[in-house]
């Protein structure tokens, strides 16, 4: 249920314009980039700046200090021999207390670098996740026309998940390791120039293998998550719709396509596996030439008595310190492409156009009247096919207009278009002589109350589901309105009242209790204007009956749109309006309509009578 307190959380979200970042025209599908990703997420650890100070530092200090481990590690190999074939013991000892200290050194900042650096990485994916929510709370009804439910769902669970294990993961290990090459190839230096060339010549082999391997792991991961979206979007649609499923006996026919949906991503995440596993083998032969070299090297130097075996010592644990970070730096660079991939994925929403924004000069609407006209309006869901053709209908303060019709002729189109919920493609919706797009969105959408034939309860209680038309209404007031809606004598019954938790969309409610808990909900809003969109076609004549006497009670004194196809329900309507072909072919009352002997005549002829049109 929406709250309208804010939190401390609240601080650290990061507000998205409200137009987006996508420029008017521009397409939504962009090049796939990583690095211009990788950036743009970055941007997302701006306000943990201090914290990743705090733990830089920490790693900086932590890589220091096992910077000594392979120069302690030859010393005590030089203290071995003692120069003249006897064991140091003292110095022995003193190094091997050193590395003690160094090691417990090790442990404590590793952890706490970790304990930090997991808060860091929540509160990331925290703001990432706001910002991805509000952003859908933003987008246009034409948005989810385009896009499944389960390939949003996979955006906001499968690709942040991915996103959060790389942070958290991968942030720290990549400062040590970074931090590491810079140190140990330092220590080389200073120990012997001519074996740290021998031990750095690998790094080419490393950079090149990284990059082949990468060009086809980014591409197979990206592959990836579209497919595991698509998955996500067919196991959705297949359990919402399970009855419909079984009611024709498709169970097959779903399994066999979440089967091959399934066989798909099981194929490409293989082939990325694969690829991405060959990584670590072939860098660990590129590492190994490497110690044989220096091997090679250093023995010719130590004969000749230019180095001690203790300085081969060390640098054989510094080359093996060089190379690890490699072969880590290049391990994370492969699993990064995971989470960019969904990052990519997250941010094609981001960067989505929202809703228009008002018009800078809009004002908010004060007390309307009700009155609604449509000036020549035009308007189609795709720019080239026009669903209302011309449109032109007054509707006065008070009045109840009924909208029939054949089925996408334009009826719900009109409803939708007075709530903005589209924008017309040319023409004028007035309210009370004003241009609605002269409102603001908000305040105009205040005006209407909607009651749909397909009820919508979110989970929670009944008495939350009404209050969801006015959030600050109280308990009375709620019991009021279940009561003007005739919902009160069936909530009463039940065990808990108005306390009664509610399953998914009140799938333990009967549909006329739904649609009377929604006729309950519109009238705790109390709006101006009321729609009502097939409200009592899926229901019985007994539950019908009480449904129209609780809307009758809604409908009074308000300027009301009813669309129906039961002509029953629209007979008493003060106007009503037959659409056909995205035009009003007839208008007039009931008596005046059956007069004329036109499509309506025969529309309620076909209904009555029995007689086909």
């Amino acid at each position: 249920m929406p709250s309208t307190n804010n939190t401390r959380e609240d601080r650290n979200f990061i507000p998205l314009p409200r137009n987006g970042h996508r420029r008017p025209g521009m397409p939504v599908e962009k090049p796939k980039n990583f690095k211009r990703t990788m950036k743009r997420l970055w941007g997302f650890f701006g306000h943990e700046n201090k914290l990743l100070t705090l733990i830089l530092i920490f790693v900086m200090v932590d890589s220091a200090i096992l910077l000594a481990v392979p120069y302690l590690t030859g010393r005590a190999v030089d203290f071995m021999s003692g120069g003249k074939n006897a064991v140091l013991f003292n110095q022995v000892r003193s190094v091997i207390f050193l590395l003690l200290a160094v090691f417990l050194s090790d442990l404590f900042l590793t952890f706490f670098n970790n304990f930090l650096m997991a808060g860091v990485s929540q509160r990331i994916v925290k703001v990432l996740r706001k910002s991805l929510f509000t952003k859908l709370q933003r987008m246009p009804i034409s948005y989810f026309d385009r896009h499944t439910h389960g390939d949003l769902m996979s955006r906001f669970t499968n690709d942040i998940d991915n996103i959060s294990t790389t942070i958290s993961s991968s942030t720290v290990s990549l400062m040590t390791d970074v931090i590491s090459i810079l140190g140990s190839f330092l220590m080389m230096l200073l120990l012997n120039p001519l074996l740290t060339l021998a031990s750095v010549i690998i790094v080419p082999l490393v950079l090149l293998l990284s990059k082949m391997v990468t060009k086809h792991t980014s591409q197979l991961f990206r592959k990836q998550q579209n497919i595991l979206g698509r998955l996500n979007g067919h196991i959705e649609e297949s359990i919402s719709g399970l009855q419909v499923v079984k009611a024709f006996n498709h169970e097959n026919e779903v399994i066999d396509d979440f089967s091959k949906i399934n066989a798909e991503l099981f194929s490409v995440g293989l082939k990325a596996q694969i690829i991405s596993g060959y990584l670590m083998p072939l860098m660990n032969i590129i590492n190994n030439i490497g110690f044989v070299m220096v091997a090679v090297v250093g023995g010719v130097l130590a004969v000749g008595g230019a180095i001690t075996v203790g300085v081969i010592a060390s640098f054989l644990s510094y080359t093996k310190q060089f190379s690890r970070p490699l072969n880590d730096v290049a391990n994370v660079y492969n699993t990064l492409q995971t989470a960019i991939a969904g990052a990519e994925r997250i941010f094609e929403v981001l960067d989505d156009a929202e809703e228009s924004a008002d018009d800078p000069h809009a004002t908010e609407v004060i007390k309307p009247k009700g009155n609604l006209e449509f000036q020549n309006v035009t308007f189609g869901y795709r720019e080239d096919l026009a669903i209302l053709k011309n449109v032109s209908f007054k509707v006065p303060e008070g009045c109840t207009v009924a909208l029939v019709g054949p089925t996408g002729a334009g009826k719900t189109t009109i409803a939708s278009l007075v709530n903005r919920f589209y924008d017309i493609n040319s023409g004028r919706i007035l309210l009370d002589g004003n241009d609605i797009t002269s409102f603001t969105r908000e305040s105009l959408r205040k005006c209407f109350g909607i009651v749909l034939q397909d009820t919508y309860l979110f989970s929670g209680t009944i008495a939350e589901n009404i209050r969801y038309g006015r959030l600050d209404a109280t308990d009375s007031e709620i019991k009021s309105a279940a009561a003007k809606a005739g919902a009160d004598s069936f909530i009463e019954k039940l065990e808990n009242g108005y306390n009664t938790v509610l399953s998914e969309s009140g799938k333990n409610l009967s549909q006329g209790q739904r649609q009377l808990l929604a006729i309950a909900r519109a009238v705790l809003a109390s709006p101006s204007i009321l729609i009502l969109d097939e409200a009592t076609s899926s229901v019985d004549t007994r539950t019908e009956m009480l449904i129209q006497q609780a809307m009758a009670e809604l409908m009074r004194d308000r300027t009301c749109f009813i669309i129906a196809h039961r002509l029953s329900t629209i007979k008493d309507a003060d106007l009503i309006m037959v659409i056909s072909g995205g035009n009003i072919v007839e208008r007039g009352n009931h008596e005046s309509l059956i007069e004329q002997k036109g499509f309506y005549y025969n529309l309620y002829q076909s209904q009555f009578n029995n007689i086909p049109i």
